[in-house]
């Protein structure tokens, strides 16, 4: 049985697709990251999920009950899902306690039940000796531990989690990145969170949804995602990779194909089924300065120095319109010509 399973799902306003025919399963216990620019439809796809929106066309099932299709809407409330906003949606009148306590009321636990709930879910967040504070007295990311109490009070099957983490500075972003690893662990329920950062969705999940124009672009662990991008979009989202034509000389095997590159013949990783223009995503950490005769040659654009090292862009012979970036020690002044080395690229088929 799957956590949940879009079937073509669609939700257009007007003459426009927010979302696109997405379908997609997400594994029981799995933590699934929503990620793609603003605007490309991850909000409203985890709004369809939880049941704030209709959707147009297809099939939602959460747990193995279909909560929406052609013949039948689930409304939210009646989805039995936790979700964490943003705003972390609070009761400013309410103490912790209370907020934590509010779902569990609306459901009709019993007194008793609704205490042990209560007490367990704070002392997950580690905010026991918060329970009679107002959310007022609360630091930000306090706050957002207890949004989450409230999610995990409920037992939810789903958690949904929209941009949790945007409203909080560096250092506590990354502490709660840490917090929300561990209560996935220890819960085994099923995440799925919307972000538009990149750093986040690979600290966070084991799974990303790469999202573009209300479609998904690839699904796919964070490090086949980086290692193997499945479109240019995703190339150029996940990693920042520069993308440099070149002619894809033979299919691939096992994994391998060599390409051709200002004059130079590279071996490189990719899945092209037949000869053709590609592209190579090619990435800071990949290249390196080279003085070996079968270096790419390039050209210095611009070097600025980052305490220790300096980068370099630069731009490929006979490559108009595209830099890639190098680190080095020590850097050739503007307008020098190098040499450059490129391992473990990945070549995309055009």
């Amino acid at each position: 049985m799957s956590g949940l399973v879009l079937e073509g799902v669609t939700k257009a306003f007007g003459a426009s697709r927010a979302v696109d025919g997405v379908s997609l399963a997400v594994a029981p216990g799995a933590f699934l990251a929503l990620l793609g620019p603003s605007g490309c439809g991850k909000t409203t796809l985890l709004r369809l999920v939880a049941g704030l929106e209709r959707p147009s066309a297809g099939r939602i099932a959460i747990a193995g009950r279909v909560v929406s299709d052609g013949s039948a809407f689930v409304e939210a409330e009646e989805r039995g899902l936790g979700m964490v906003f943003q705003s972390y949606a609070l009761w400013p009148h309410m103490s912790v306690a209370d907020n934590v306590a509010f779902g569990l009321r609306v459901r009709r636990l019993p007194a008793e039940k609704r205490r042990r709930r209560v007490a367990d879910a704070l002392a997950m967040v580690g905010l026991e000796a918060y329970a009679d504070r107002k959310p007022a007295q609360l630091s930000g990311g306090q706050r957002q531990r207890v949004a989450l109490a409230r999610c995990l009070a409920l037992e939810p099957p789903l958690i949904l989690l929209d941009e949790p983490l945007a409203n909080l500075d560096a250092h506590l972003r990354e502490s709660m990145q840490r917090e929300f690893r561990r209560l996935h662990r220890e819960t085994g329920a099923t995440f799925v969170t919307v972000t538009h950062d990149q750093a986040e969705a690979m600290a966070l999940a084991d799974t990303i949804a790469v999202m573009h124009e209300g479609r998904l672009q690839q699904v796919a662990a964070p490090r086949d995602l980086y290692a193997a991008p499945a479109t240019e979009m995703v190339a150029r989202f996940i990693g920042r990779g520069a993308l440099v034509p070149v002619a894809i000389l033979e299919p691939a095997r096992e994994g391998r194909l060599t390409v051709s590159l200002a004059g130079r013949v590279l071996p490189a990783r990719g899945d092209a089924t037949a000869p053709g223009p590609g592209k190579l995503v090619v990435r800071s950490e990949t290249l390196s300065l080279s003085h070996a005769p079968d270096a790419v040659p390039a050209r210095v654009a611009d070097v600025v120095y980052r305490g220790g090292f300096h980068t370099l862009d630069l731009a490929i012979e006979g490559v108009p319109d595209v830099l890639v970036q190098v680190h080095a020690r020590e850097a050739p002044e503007p307008g020098a010509r190098v040499g450059l080395a490129i391992a473990d690229a990945w070549a995309l088929a055009d």
